[in-house]
């Protein structure tokens, strides 16, 4: 299969900035995205101790 490779770099363009959007978003959100994963482990450490109880 052959690839043109102007369409070769208009892939890895899209590619790259999907990327930097992702990572983006990864750094601007981080601060919720811990927090709601530290309250998910708080739940489930909660919960573990009151099913041993």
């Amino acid at each position: 299969m052959y690839i043109d490779p102007n369409t070769g770099g208009i892939l890895f363009q899209a590619l790259a900035a999907a990327f930097v959007a992702v990572s983006g978003l990864l750094l601007v959100f981080s601060g919720r995205i811990r927090s709601y994963i530290s309250q998910l482990r708080r739940k489930a450490r909660k919960d573990k101790t009151e099913d041993q109880e």
